[in-house]
């Protein structure tokens, strides 16, 4: 019996307070709280110091579905490295390792 009165005092005292659950702020999206992720060059992460004109499976993480080289404010690569990259992609083009213009290239 006592078990009865303390569920039934729990729920007096929660229903004098406006429902309990009721008076909880809910939001239909969840708030969005800014995270920056820290950019880094990958390049120099991982020591890569030659960056590869034939190998396409890699310049095309590089670049996007339409074939654009992605920007270093995007990527966060070096400027050095950037260079070499865009180099490297123009030569992988030239040889038609690489399309100049696709549509949904990934």
């Amino acid at each position: 019996m006592s078990e009865e009165t303390t569920t039934t005092a729990a729920e007096s005292t929660s229903a004098k307070q406006g429902g309990g659950a009721n008076n909880e702020i809910r939001y239909l999206t969840p708030i969005a709280i800014e995270t920056k992720k820290d950019k880094y060059c990958r390049f120099k992460k991982l020591g890569i110091q030659y960056i590869d004109y034939k190998d396409a499976d890699f310049l095309l993480r590089l670049v996007n579905e339409q074939g654009k080289i992605l920007p270093r404010r995007i990527t966060g690569t070096s400027q050095k490295y950037q260079k070499r990259v865009a180099q490297a992609v123009k030569r992988a083009r030239h040889l038609a390792l690489m399309p100049y213009v696709a549509d949904m290239l990934k």
